[in-house]
């Protein structure tokens, strides 16, 4: 348990000038470019952060999907959307999913995923491409284990810095990413929740967040920063907090210092889950208006998997009886995973070791290498060959 206060973890997280510096210098390759409405989109960069400590080479066309390397001058009906797990961090161009599916399918898959993302600003980047000539009638939009919280950061910095803020972090420039963008809130009068544009749209703007006060003024009444704070067993304001768990229908006591901790956390996940709720809400009505057809892949973290391949349980059961309900098609990567390693006489650990990467480069968290890519775009291959019509030239001649 942390003993912090809002401002000790606003301090720790404030953006430092030469990361920003870096960031916004366009002779220097980052991971990132900043986007006033997304808060940044991929870039392309060289990173040593592949297997076997390789470098992995991300590259991007002028719209913003990654690279297609196979069949990429034929017609292309399928976009991805999401996370890193879209955009396959930590494995270059021709090592994604995407295009392991598209070599087998023999038709092209576009790659718009990008790391950090949650599920509304991936839907808010959907809305941007598929106005352009690269909309595609087959959406897929993926999920994955944090994106739920990301919905409803201001700026995802703060809680991904402040995990870090024990690593060691050098003077020179370090790579930038969870910048302010547009996300989600409940509103606590008509409890519905309001689409809310970034907090800075100009570098400019970014600029001035490295002034440790102009920092923490901007953030300092930030709901998910007091629930962040409560939530790593710090102190913050609960009535804002307590309205929002009476809205949602979570019982929870933040004024009991035994509960507070745990129930913040609580708290958090509903919220987050409720507002991947209403993205998929807003996604799926989309679709039917424009006659395009949703699908949502569902991938998730080595501990999340090790949870339910050893226990049964998962943290999201409401997502996918929302997903059922609504009859949005989709494909569990737990339920997958569980039944491939029944084929495995080794442990859980080392059968995960076998398909993910620990994160290096720009990567927080631990992503599919290779491999794992691989076993991955065979694993969602049936369900795909069924919602698409025609079936790919693969299995339509």
């Amino acid at each position: 348990m942390f003993d912090i206060s809002i401002k000790a973890l606003l301090e720790a997280t404030t953006f430092r000038p030469q990361d920003v510096d870096l960031f916004l210098d366009p002779d220097k390759p980052t991971y990132a470019r900043f986007d006033g409405e997304l808060g940044y989109v991929p870039s392309d960069v060289v990173l040593k952060d592949g297997v076997d400590g390789s470098y992995s080479t991300y590259t991007y066309e002028p719209c913003g999907q990654r690279r297609m390397v196979n069949y990429g001058g034929r017609p292309c009906r399928i976009n991805t959307y999401g996370n890193s797990f879209t955009q396959c961090q930590q494995v270059s161009d021709d090592e994604t999913w995407q295009e392991r599916l598209a070599a087998h399918f023999r038709e092209p898959i576009r790659n718009f995923g990008c790391g950090g993302y949650g599920v509304y600003p991936s839907y808010r980047r959907a809305m941007r491409v598929e106005k352009t000539d690269l909309a595609g009638e087959y959406i897929i939009l993926n999920i994955w284990d944090d994106d739920h919280y990301r919905n409803l950061d201001a700026s995802r910095w703060i809680r991904t810095a402040w995990d870090a803020r024990n690593f060691p972090r050098p003077d020179e420039p370090w790579s930038l990413h969870g910048l302010p963008w547009c996300h989600l809130r409940l509103d606590l009068k008509t409890r519905q929740f309001v689409e809310h544009p970034a907090i800075i749209n100009t570098e400019e703007q970014l600029r001035s967040l490295t002034d440790p006060q102009r920092f923490y003024e901007t953030f300092k009444d930030d709901q998910i920063v007091k629930l962040f704070t409560l939530a790593n067993g710090g102190q913050a304001p609960t009535d804002e907090l307590e309205v929002l768990a009476e809205a949602l229908g979570v019982d929870v006591d933040l004024q009991d210092p035994s509960r507070r901790q745990q129930d913040a956390q609580k708290l958090h996940l509903a919220y987050g889950l409720k507002s991947t709720e209403y993205t998929l809400d807003l996604f799926s009505d989309w679709a039917k208006r424009e006659g395009r057809k949703l699908m949502v892949l569902l991938t998730y973290s080595p501990d999340s998997i090790s949870e339910f391949i050893e226990r049964g349980t998962r943290f999201d059961k409401c997502i996918l009886d929302h997903l059922e309900s609504n009859g949005i098609p989709y494909v569990d990567d737990l339920g997958k995973l569980a039944e491939d390693f029944k084929a495995y006489s080794i442990s859980v650990q080392e059968y995960l070791g076998r398909l993910f990467l620990h994160p290096a480069g720009a990567a927080v968290f631990d992503h599919y290498g290779p491999t794992g890519n691989h076993l991955y775009a065979f694993s969602i291959k049936n369900e795909l060959i069924d919602w698409l019509e025609p079936s790919p030239p693969a299995y339509n001649e």
